[in-house]
Formats: C-alpha cells, structure tokens, sequence
C-alpha cells in the first residue's frame, strides 16, 4: 500500500483538504442562504451555477493547463476558489452568490483536470487501480468530515467561511512543495455528443436524469432537512449519512451489474430509488431516525446509477472510445445537475421543501421509462463485453478526460502550418 501512496501523496494530501473546503461549503451555502431569507429558487440556483461553472471549467481547463502549466494553474485555481468563501460570507445577497458558485464551479473543474491528469501520469498500469480507489475513498470521506464541521460554529458567524478558505488554500500547499515531476502537457481529443448518445442512449439519457436528481439533491437537501425540522447540526447528519450510503452502495451494486443485464440493474435501482424518494416526499415534515433511514436508503440506491449510466456505455463503446465517452457523459451529468436543481426548487417553492424527493423520483421514473423504450429497441451487451463496473466508475470520476476539440483542431492546424512553412523555406 504505501508503494503505491508514497508517489501521489502530496497529491491526495490537496485532495484530502480541497474536498474538506468543498463539502463544508456545499453545505453551509444552503443553510446560510435560507437564514438570510433567500429564496428556494435562489438557493436552487446556487446548484445549477455551480455546474455551469463546472463545465466551463471542463472546456476551458485544459487550454490553461497548457499555457500555464499544472502547477502554475493549480496554486491560481486554488487562490481564487479560497477568495471565493470570503466573498460569499460579505456579501449576502443572492445574485453575486449565483457569480460566485460559477466561479468556484470553473475552478474546482480545474483543479480535477491538475489533480486527475497527475494521477494518471504518476500511477502506473499496476498500481493505476488502487490509487483511483484510494482517490475515490478520500473525496468521499473527507467530504462528509467537510459537511460535519458545520456543526464547530454557528451558521450566522463568518467563522465557517474563514474555514472554507483556509482549507482550499492550504490545500496548494503539497502541490506547490512538491518535488514530483510535473505531468506532461494534456493531449486532447474531440467530444461528440451525438456520436455518444448513438453509442449507448441509456448511458446518455441516464447521465442526465441522474444529474438532474442528484445535482437537486446537494443543491436542496440541506433546505429539505431544515423544513423537516433539523438544526444546523442535524442537517449535517442528515447530508452526511446520505453521502457515506452512496459510497458504501457502489461496491455491491457495481458487482451485481457486472454478472447480470446492466440495463435491467438499472431500472431495479432505479425504480428502489423512486420508491426511496417517493416515501421522503410522503414524510413530508417528519423527523428523526426514520428520516435518517430513509435518506440513506436513497443514497445508497441513488449514487451508484451514475457509474452504472458510464458502465453500460463503455459496454457498447470501443477501447479507443472510453475516454471521449467519459468525457461527453460528466458533461451530460452536468448539464442535468444544471436543470435539475432549478426544477426541484420551482415544484418546494410552489408545493412543499419535500417535493425535492418527488422530483428526484420523477426523474428516475423517466429513466426507467427510457430503458423500457431503448429495450424493445436492442439487445443488452452480453456479460462477455460487460466492462467491469469499477474501471467505469474510475473513468467516469475523471474530469481530466474531458477534451477540448477546438484547442486540438487549432493544435493540429498550427503545426500543418509550421510544417508547409517549413517545407517552404528548404525549397
């Protein structure tokens, strides 16, 4: 274990601290916004601004990393996104908070690419497997240590925004120090969303649907949990025993999808989901350990779809495809979790805090509706192809697999041209 630790741990160790920062804020944003009286569209918002900047981050990221290089880009990325939690505890109004989640979206995008490209380069064939898993392990764990902390200060201080910032910004540390070579410069390739949905429509419609169900649920959840009655402390319960249900759900589900129909895993989960979903909105302004119970039942079905989503596509995609269809799937999720949490607060601001959870299961019922339809359509791949479900779900992690193809076609271009030039010049 610690041969394969030992080269990526100043790595893991910005990781470890960056997620902290992350998940502290993604849960103190909803809790502070909805104690400044914003409104659930607002909060909603929060959500989907962040995913906007995410994808940005996606496209733009890796012409950065070229110009800049990934140390250069890191400590950047890094000292905004520690700007950003200050900005945010001085300014409680929404519409410069929604700016500023696109800002902290862009550079967490970023900060993948950095991380996750350096990863790869530093891992070899043998050990590329543990280190992914032990990344995946980190981001989860230190991410629910992240939403607990909000119970050390009172939500109204500026104490949880002065941590947030702190985090993000030691976590350039261990990059900045380190005497690990710098991964070489990313090659790129270009990202067709068509040619992906035609590859494996289920895997692209599924990435959508989950990302508006599960982008709803770290934009909302917090909201819903305080409706049903919890304080600052409970809600950090509450998001955390969902999110450790999601991790721990990955494995079981992941090996059952590679021995049987991956498209008929999906709609079991899928419809266990929904049914999940269907009995929190039910609760409606319950509270205590069923609410709890419940709630993790829902992530432990819920979190593991999207890495079934990924799995399934990479059945039907060739080897040479794994990364593009990666690469359009994370954008598809994200774009999903762009709508999703826009939806989800328009149906609480209406209704009631707990239509969150039927939105998320109108969302997995639409999924299995989809897969009903794709079925009389094709065949499943057979278990033969199947790819196994833990290699998907480590490339479907991976932001540093998605491309800019315009930055790729100009690189092309550009060296066509050096090359006619060149020629020129000998003749």
């Amino acid at each position: 274990m610690l041969r394969v630790v030992l080269p990526v741990a100043a790595l893991l160790l910005s990781v470890a601290l960056l997620q902290t920062g992350n998940g502290l804020q993604g849960t103190l944003l909803p809790i502070r916004g909805a104690a400044e009286q914003f409104s659930t569209f607002s909060i909603g918002l929060l959500g989907s601004t962040y995913f906007a900047g995410f994808i940005a981050g996606c496209i733009i990221g890796p012409r950065l990393v070229s110009r800049a290089g990934h140390i250069r880009v890191f400590t950047a990325m890094a000292a905004l996104a520690s700007a950003t939690p200050l900005a945010h505890g001085l300014i409680l109004t929404p519409m410069p908070w929604w700016i500023l989640r696109v800002v902290t979206g862009f550079c967490f995008a970023v900060l993948y690419i950095v991380i996750e490209s350096w990863l790869n380069e530093r891992a070899t064939k043998e050990t590329r497997g543990s280190v992914f898993a032990i990344y995946l392990v980190i981001n989860m764990t230190v991410m629910t240590l992240g939403q607990l902390m909000i119970t050390v200060f009172d939500v109204n201080e500026f104490a949880l925004f002065a941590i947030t910032s702190i985090l993000v910004s030691i976590a350039a540390v261990p990059v900045a120090l380190s005497i690990a070579p710098a991964p070489a410069p990313i090659h790129q390739s270009g990202i067709n969303l068509f040619k992906v949905y035609a590859i494996s429509p289920v895997g692209f419609i599924g990435c959508l649907c989950i990302g508006a169900a599960n982008g709803a649920f770290w934009a909302l959840a917090p909201q819903y949990a305080g409706a049903n009655g919890l304080d600052a402390p409970g809600i950090a319960v509450f998001m955390s025993i969902t999110v450790i249900a999601g991790a721990l759900g990955q494995w079981p589900i992941g090996m059952i999808s590679d021995r049987y129909d991956r498209r008929k895993v999906m709609t079991i989960v899928s419809a266990l989901a929904a049914t999940a979903g269907g009995i929190l909105w039910w609760l409606g302004e319950s509270s205590g350990y069923l609410l709890y119970a419940i709630a993790a039942v829902w992530g432990f079905l819920a979190f593991p779809l999207y890495g079934l989503a990924v799995a399934h596509s990479n059945d039907f995609a060739k080897p040479d495809q794994f990364v593009e269809v990666s690469g359009a799937l994370l954008l598809i999720y994200a774009i999903g979790a762009i709508i999703g949490p826009m939806a989800a607060a328009t149906l609480m601001t209406y209704l009631h805090a707990s239509f969150l959870y039927a939105h998320t299961a109108i969302a997995h019922l639409i999924l299995i509706a989809f897969i009903a339809w794709r079925s009389k359509q094709r065949d499943s791949a057979p278990l033969k192809e199947h790819v196994r479900y833990i290699d998907a779900l480590e490339a479907s992690q991976s932001v540093s697999s998605t491309m800019d193809a315009v930055l790729q076609e100009q690189m092309v271009k550009a060296a066509e041209v050096k090359s006619t030039e060149e020629t020129a010049d000998k003749e």
